[in-house]
């Protein structure tokens, strides 16, 4: 099978390679997706660039978590009923050597979930990560029924699907935050009531004007070490500010977090608990299943450009999810 691949940590253009590698077979509980599409996620350049860790964690690495495609063989104890059917995957790559970036990957049956007919396999590599962040950060904790929630970085991968996310499970308001006004515009379109163009105007001023001097009930945080002193000024009191990645290290001010009764929770898609992933993932799929997210595609890349498909996801600049056909 065709897979792209790595044995050393490096640029994208250094260590990525894509060649022939032998076909794998599931074993007992698994299923082997013939993947079409594999979405590429900061966590994905992360890894092979070394920003996480120097130490390979496999001799070789085939990389990506998110997938889409179809099973085509399933192992002891899966149901012949499965073969055929079209699915998305979730923490492919995560604790295993073998990613979605290649023609095949074999992994748990309840790793490979049902793709709606009508949804399409660029969007179904779009869900793993991106989609199930935003999810939970809206769902965690009760929700965000009747709050005034801020989603930062709105227009990113995240970002854009937890504004849509939040304005369809309840949020009394919608706010995001973005850097132009071209992202503003994607940010309404997908239901946010409000839009602050932190670049152009003070990020922590106009979001307690737009809340009437009140603030925001829930912060959703892209980035807690960039936003962290500003979101402790914009939460209201007994807010909370719920982040799933940051930039660098994070100080904690006690005493104004005490002062309000402030909550900073933290998470990390991978390590859900069997609950929440469930609550996650069935909540997903009734969005799914009413055709009610937009599924935003930055940029298509062929396998074999792989690597310039990780240096737009590395640059920053993708506005939306960046994928790769495997067909």
């Amino acid at each position: 099978m065709k897979a792209a691949y790595y044995d050393r940590i490096g640029p994208a253009r250094d260590v990525l390679v894509v060649g022939d590698l032998p076909e794998p077979m599931p074993g007992p509980g698994e299923v082997r997706v013939r993947i079409q599409w594999s979405g590429v996620n900061p966590s994905d350049v992360k890894s092979r660039s070394g920003a996480r860790s120097a130490i390979m964690p496999f001799p070789r690495v085939i990389p990506h978590s998110d997938g889409a495609g179809f099973i085509d063989a399933v192992g002891e104890g899966v149901p012949a009923g499965r073969l055929g059917e079209r699915v998305w995957t979730w923490n492919a790559a995560w604790g295993r050597a073998h990613g979605t970036a290649a023609h095949y990957v074999c992994l748990p049956s309840s790793q490979a979930v049902h793709l709606p007919e009508h949804l399409s396999g660029e969007a179904g590599a779009c869900l793993g990560i991106p989609a199930l962040t935003a999810l939970h950060a809206v769902l965690m904790d009760g929700g965000v029924a009747g709050k005034t929630v801020l989603v930062a970085g709105g227009a990113g991968a995240v970002g854009h699907y937890a504004v849509q996310m939040a304005s369809r499970l309840g949020a009394a308001r919608v706010i995001a935050s973005v850097s132009t006004p071209e992202k503003a515009g994607i940010v309404r379109a997908a239901g946010a009531d409000d839009v602050i163009l932190y670049r152009d105007e003070p990020l922590v001023d106009r979001a307690r004007e737009l809340t009437h001097g009140r603030g925001v009930d829930r912060v959703i945080e892209v980035d807690i070490a960039a936003n962290g002193a500003a979101d402790v000024e914009l939460l209201a009191t007994n807010g909370e500010c719920v982040t799933y990645g940051s930039s660098g290290i994070v100080n904690t001010p006690f005493f104004p977090l005490i002062a309000k009764n402030l909550q900073l929770k933290f998470f990390i898609v991978y390590h859900l608990t069997a609950a929440d992933r469930a609550r996650a993932q069935s909540t997903l799929t009734r969005m799914l299943l009413r055709d009610e997210l937009d599924h935003r595609i930055a940029a298509r890349f062929a396998l074999s450009d792989i690597s310039a498909a990780h240096e737009l996801v590395e640059s920053g600049q993708a506005i939306g999810n960046v994928v790769v056909n495997c067909d």
